[in-house]
């Protein structure tokens, strides 16, 4: 553990289209080998597919996408007298948007369609909707947290 000052946090640099801090997060989430550009056309796209599909803005299907997979707890290992327990506590809001975006390019990923774009498009409408891999990760991990309910007194 570094014993000088934190580093200071820097703001992340916003999409060029939507001039969203978020979904620039998001493309270089997805982004794989240094290929910006080619992430920014893949999730460009998705977008344009889910306002073809949904008929709604696509930051605003975004947004929620990502409020119905951020979790509100999860479960973080602490060892106490020689035991491992799975204790659960709150996740801060940096942590869950880092989490929904993760699990989201997940799921996508680990989907059957055929390319890229029209898995990320699916997963965002599954997300937005409440259903979805992405969506099904959170419970699990909720589900998790309250078995180990518990164990909530070696919160630290």
């Amino acid at each position: 553990m570094a014993r000088r000052r934190k580093p200071e946090k820097r703001d992340p640099i916003p999409d060029p289209r939507y001039r969203n801090t978020v979904v620039g997060k998001f493309i270089n989430q997805l982004m794989t080998g240094g290929r910006k550009s080619k992430a920014e056309r893949i999730v460009y796209h998705a977008f344009d597919a889910t306002e073809k599909k949904n008929h709604k803005s696509p930051i605003e299907t975004f947004t929620s996408a990502l409020d119905n997979v951020q979790p509100e707890v999860e479960v973080r290992s602490r060892r106490v007298g020689g035991a491992t327990y799975q204790v659960p506590v709150e996740v801060k809001t940096d942590r869950a948007q880092a989490l929904a975006l993760r699990w989201i390019i997940s799921a996508a990923r680990k989907r059957s369609e055929q390319t890229m774009i029209q898995r990320l498009t699916g997963e965002l409408l599954d997300a937005s909707n409440g259903s979805g891999n992405a969506v099904k990760k959170r419970e699990d991990t909720h589900k998790m947290a309250e078995a180990n309910r518990a164990f909530a007194h070696y919160r630290w």
